[in-house]
Formats: structure tokens, C-alpha cells, sequence
């Protein structure tokens, strides 16, 4: 059985870390390559830069924190943010990124993930969606979790796969930064439906939610911002609880 990944996402805006709930109300949370360093160090399995504000004029500052990352973390690290095509991936992953997500972009453009895929490696690409429930669908959502589209979590998950995303990184809007659990019923229902890892975010509040995710959830990671940023939970002792779960991770 493979390892079961704890991943710190790190909201980066105007070169800060920092975090908010359901999607606004942003606080700040720190420099986020040191952040980055300290995580890597206390154990983290990789982490996640997205840059929220992903300006044209804001581009060549994140290239160069990406720059900075890769100088200082030993673990491998996800960029996303304003990627558009494929040569901004070539730009970030000779940055340093090992990964890139794509959201808004490849709901706009479906190709996109093949063009990354056949570029780069199916590795490489990671596609985000969020996602919020209404009656029990759960609809995809662009431009930060503002602005909802026709497509629908399952389907577009599965297309996502399909057309060669290589994990699939899943927030519920709803649990977002409210630290109430991940949300397990629809984590289940893409472990079932897929052959790709995917991730869960949206809700880590307690190291039992962690657990949650994995064993109700079946997800293959578990990815959370505050918590982590704000010391209120450590990695370290995380994964032990995990262990003493009976949940596999990398100690």
C-alpha cells in the first residue's frame, strides 16, 4: 500500500502566505519559503504554492519565489495559479516546481491537460477543482471559487483523468478554512469513480479528521493550510497519530 501524503498548501499573495475562510477573509500567515523550509523539515510530503492573485504584472515575482523554493525545500512542490498554457508550465517547472495545478484554466480549455500531459508527463499536472454542494450535486466552481460553471464534480473529475491529469487535487468550498472535516461522501465517490490519486482539501480542523479523509475518504492525501500555519497542528505528531490509526505515512 502506498503512503498516505500530508501536504501544507500555501496561499501566496503579493509574495505573503496567507489564508482565509471559504475562500476570502485573508489573513496573513507568513514568508512562505521559510514556511516552505520548515515544513520539509518537520516532515511534510510535499507542499502546494498556489498564487491567488496571479497577476500578469505579479508572474515574474512568483517565478522567482519558485526560484527560491526550489533553492530551500528537499520535498517535491506544486505550483498553480494563473497557468494558462503550456508554456507557463515550462517556465515554472524549469523554476524548479515539480508539479503544476491547473483549475479555471482547464475548465476553460479541456485541452490544456492533454497538451500537459503529452508535453510533460502525466506527472506533472495536476488538476484542481473546487467544488460546492447544492441538493447534493456538487458543482465546479472558477476564478477563485467565485463564479460557478455547468460541469459537475464526478464527471469533470473523470474527464480530467481521462484526458491525462495525473492526480486530482478536490476542495470543497463549503469546508474550506472552517475546520469542520473533509468532506468524505464526495472524497469516497472520486476514489470509486477514478484511477488517479486525488487529494483532499477543504476542512482539516483535527488530526482526526486527517484520519477521516483516508479511511472514510480513501483519499491518497490530505492537503491543509492554517492549521498547519498557525501551530495548531504539528506534522510530526500528525503522523504518528496517523500511524497509531493504522493509516500508512512516511515518518
Amino acid at each position: 500500500m502506498l503512503a498516505k501524503r500530508i501536504i501544507p498548501c500555501l496561499d501566496v499573495k503579493d509574495g505573503k502566505t496567507v489564508k482565509g475562510v471559504n475562500f476570502v477573509n485573508f489573513r496573513d500567515a507568513g514568508d512562505p519559503v521559510e514556511l516552505g523550509k520548515k515544513y520539509s523539515d518537520d516532515g511534510a510530503d510535499e507542499l502546494v504554492y498556489l498564487d491567488i492573485t496571479a497577476s500578469l504584472e505579479g508572474r515574474e515575482t512568483f517565478i522567482d519565489l519558485v526560484r527560491r523554493v526550489a533553492a530551500r525545500v528537499a520535498i517535491p512542490f506544486t505550483v498553480g495559479g494563473g497557468i494558462g498554457s503550456v508554456a507557463d508550465v515550462g517556465r515554472l517547472l524549469e523554476a524548479g516546481a515539480d508539479k503544476i495545478s491547473i483549475n479555471s484554466a482547464a475548465l476553460r480549455c479541456p485541452q490544456l491537460i492533454d497538451d500537459i500531459a503529452q508535453a510533460f508527463g502525466s506527472q506533472v499536472c495536476v488538476v484542481a477543482i473546487d467544488a460546492h454542494e447544492v441538493d447534493g450535486e456538487w458543482t465546479c466552481y472558477v476564478k477563485g471559487g467565485h463564479e460557478p460553471t455547468s460541469r459537475h464534480l464526478l464527471e469533470w473529475a473523470h474527464e480530467a483523468q481521462e484526458r491525462g491529469a495525473g492526480e486530482i487535487l478536490f476542495t470543497s468550498m463549503d469546508h474550506d478554512g472552517v475546520k469542520g472535516g473533509f468532506a468524505c461522501q464526495a472524497l469516497s465517490e472520486l476514489h470509486s469513480a477514478l484511477s488517479i490519486p486525488v487529494i483532499a482539501s477543504g476542512g482539516g480542523g483535527t488530526m482526526q479528521h486527517f484520519a477521516d479523509a483516508f479511511t472514510q475518504g480513501h483519499a491518497d492525501a490530505a492537503l491543509a493550510a492554517s492549521v498547519f500555519h498557525f501551530g495548531e497542528i504539528s506534522i510530526k505528531e500528525l503522523k504518528h497519530y496517523l500511524r497509531g490509526q493504522g493509516i500508512e505515512v512516511r515518518i
